[in-house]
């Protein structure tokens, strides 16, 4: 059999096509022409989403797939084109999202001679991607390809850098593919303890106070039915990381609400009176945990998690459940004894209680004043049904936001978690509307963060992509302003800011813009975003001085939140 003998640009497209790629978000550039130029006769299978930064590509790559559970794809030119993609790719590494990154590069005669736009990407990529590696040869890139795509997918997922000299883009070599399905000495997914699962179960079964912590692993794992069967037979209470939210539907019985930092009272109190703890896909963050010393000191911990490297690493376990966890939550489920935990689960009422009353009703509810950042949440969550794909930036817009908008489906949230990366909301929310493009796309910014990647409503102009973008905006890097009002006697060091009109910026770009700061014209003003076909900047002017509570501060007891 004649093989096709093509060059390496064609290679790698025909390789992203066999790897189910049907879209790409990049920047073209003088060490990517000859990709691009191949990429010419490819538009008809291979859509380009052209952003207007690097940093943009990988965040959109992100949001693709995080909506879409398939690997995001951006490709970029060499030097700086390549470096800006570090952030994206530093983004995914620490939250688990499966992108390929593939940069340009200087032929591989000049390499190490500082030739024009040369960087060590390899060097500078290892530490924060799963695989990074350098093709030098066109006769590398589909089997390069092919194993960048199970490494970034399989196990806990992750990004993977391909790094191709322009000598192997336009270099020849016979085309062979062949998927990757095994690297050996590489073992994504640990192999189930049948003894530990077993245990973990009589463990759970003889619990007065079970109580579930569940993270992006559950969603990661597509165990979204499992945790939902386990929880109902058990009938144990659950709350969920920020990154865990809409694993679990907002409304269910079962669902205490979000862990950590800014969380919900009775989840964190509850944590620390719990007398099983079963944590679910999630890592044991700084952020859910506060002070390691006081964390749930009084429960057996069982951890279920597909890392190795994360069982033990911030809290001891008694029972470790490395693996998957849609086939262990089954297996555990399958052990467990139907019971009831009517006294425990209505323990987290009193808890709700003091919460709706000291905060929720204040922040949705306010009886007077300016516009406050939850009851803008709150009413655009209603205004869609709850059934809104919410991506958010980071700082006081994206902790409201969890807080205050609700979920009915999975993969519903897009938002920087380990990292936290300002900028990371706009470009992250044009990769999720293109992954599902069926569904309603909301993104809360603020005014620090849109502005760090506010070019990337150039790209949802030439896209003509319906995107819904709402501005928290209140003149301050408001997070950061928050803790200096806590905890640095109220020196507001550079955090005031002096901002555009974002409205007129935003009709420049062609899309439909309106501010409101005045209550009475909320509600028609989110009607008028949602109805307008095309994208849409809502600019709501929100209280400067507003506070995210519940906190518990950095370092300390999740018993210490500041409530109000």
């Amino acid at each position: 059999m004649e093989k096709d003998r093509i060059t390496g640009s064609e290679a790698l497209l025909r390789t992203l096509l066999a790897e189910g790629v049907d879209c790409i978000f990049g920047y073209p550039g003088g060490q990517a022409i000859p990709i691009y130029d191949c990429l010419y006769d490819y538009t008809d299978r291979l859509r380009h989403v052209l952003v207007r930064h690097e940093q943009g590509a990988t965040h959109a790559a992100q949001g693709y797939a995080r909506v879409s559970g398939k690997p995001g794809v951006a490709i970029v030119t060499s030097g700086p084109g390549a470096t800006n993609t570090i952030t994206g790719i530093a983004d995914a590494m620490i939250d688990s999202t499966p992108i390929v990154v593939i940069t340009g590069q200087v032929p591989s005669p000049l390499l190490g001679t500082d030739a024009f736009q040369e960087v060590d990407m390899i060097g500078i990529a290892l530490p924060i991607t799963k695989w990074a590696y350098q093709v030098r040869k066109a006769e590398e890139i589909a089997w390069a390809v092919s194993r960048a795509f199970y490494i970034a997918s399989s196990g806990r997922p992750g990004p993977v850098l391909i790094d191709i000299s322009k000598d192997a883009q336009v270099g020849m070599a016979d085309y062979v593919y062949q998927p990757v399905r095994f690297i050996r000495s590489y073992q994504p997914t640990p192999e189930m303890n049948l003894e530990n699962v077993a245990a973990a179960a009589d463990l759970i079964n003889a619990a007065r106070r079970p109580f579930v912590l569940a993270g992006q692993g559950v969603m990661l794992s597509g165990a979204e039915r499992e945790l939902v069967a386990f929880l109902e037979k058990g009938d144990i209470p659950a709350a969920t990381t920020m990154l865990g939210l809409s694993s679990l539907p907002s409304d269910h019985r079962l669902n205490k609400g979000m862990l950590g930092m800014h969380g919900n009272i009775g989840p964190n109190r509850k944590t620390n009176e719990c007398d099983v703890l079963i944590a679910v896909g999630m890592r044991f963050d700084d952020r859910v945990t506060g002070d390691l010393n006081s964390y749930a000191r009084q429960a057996k911990i069982i951890h279920i998690d597909i890392d190795l490297s994360e069982i033990d690493k911030n809290v001891p376990v008694d029972i470790p459940l490395p693996g998957d966890a849609k086939e262990i939550l089954s297996a555990l489920t399958k052990r467990l004894k139907p019971a009831k935990h009517d006294a425990w689960i209505a323990a987290f009422d009193a808890d709700a209680q003091e919460e709706d009353i000291k905060v929720i009703r204040k922040e949705i509810h306010p009886a007077s004043g300016p516009l406050r950042m939850g009851e803008v949440i709150r009413k655009v969550s209603e205004a869609t049904g709850h059934d809104a794909v919410l991506a958010t930036d980071v700082g006081q817009n994206q902790m409201m936001s969890v807080r205050y908008f609700k979920f009915r489906h999975t993969r519903s949230l897009i938002s920087s978690g380990g990292l936290g990366t300002m900028g990371y909301g706009l470009p992250a929310a044009i990769g999720a509307k293109i992954g599902a493009p069926e569904r309603t796309v909301c993104c809360f910014v603020g005014d620090g963060g849109l502005q760090m990647t506010l070019q990337e409503l150039g790209t949802i102009m030439q896209e003509n992509l319906d995107l819904k973008i709402i501005l928290l905006n209140n003149d301050s890097l408001g997070m950061v302003r928050q803790w200096q009002e806590l905890f640095w006697h109220e020196r507001y060091s550079f955090t005031m800011m002096e901002n555009p009109d974002f409205v007129a910026i935003a009709r420049a770009y062609r899309l439909g813009a309106r501010a409101v700061s005045a209550r009475e014209e909320l509600d028609d003003a989110i009607r008028e975003m949602l109805d307008h076909d095309g994208g849409y900047l809502l600019v709501a002017h929100v209280e400067k001085a507003g506070m995210v509570y519940p906190m518990v501060p950095a370092g300390k007891s999740l018993n210490d939140m500041i409530v109000e």
